[in-house]
């Protein structure tokens, strides 16, 4: 099973999308700042990591540069979901961003951009 992980400060986001994505037969892992991220994804690398930009203690900026230093997680495809303009301050050189989301974003968006660079799951109806 493919695991995602979403990472949100916002609990009722992340767990919103969690239970959507579940539904949709993946496996959904969440962190509410990058620095609970970095350590999830240290447990087990997610397939997808869905990643809000403004946070508390490490904000996605910081996640993305700290992922793309260390070899294990430097081609974990990310999907950015932000209210604000997504690619203010973002390294030009993290390759790895496979998707934008402007906050608010349809549900079709989210699981097209997830099915797209995860892969439909076949538990999915």
């Amino acid at each position: 099973m493919k695991l995602i992980l979403v990472v949100d400060d916002e609990y009722a986001i992340a767990e919103s999308l969690r239970d959507l994505l579940e539904d949709e037969g993946y496996s959904v892992v969440t962190a509410g700042n990058g620095r609970a991220a970095l350590e999830r994804m240290a447990e087990r690398r997610p397939d997808l990591v869905v990643l809000d930009l403004m946070m508390p203690v490490l904000d996605g900026r910081r996640t993305l540069e700290t992922m793309a230093a260390d070899a294990r997680f430097a081609e974990v495809p990310v999907v950015i979901m932000s209210a604000a303009p997504a690619l203010v301050g973002l390294d030009a050189s993290v390759s790895n961003i496979v998707g934008i989301l402007q906050k608010p974003f349809s549900i079709e968006a989210l699981l097209g951009v997830v099915s797209e660079h995860v892969g439909a799951t076949q538990e999915a109806t």
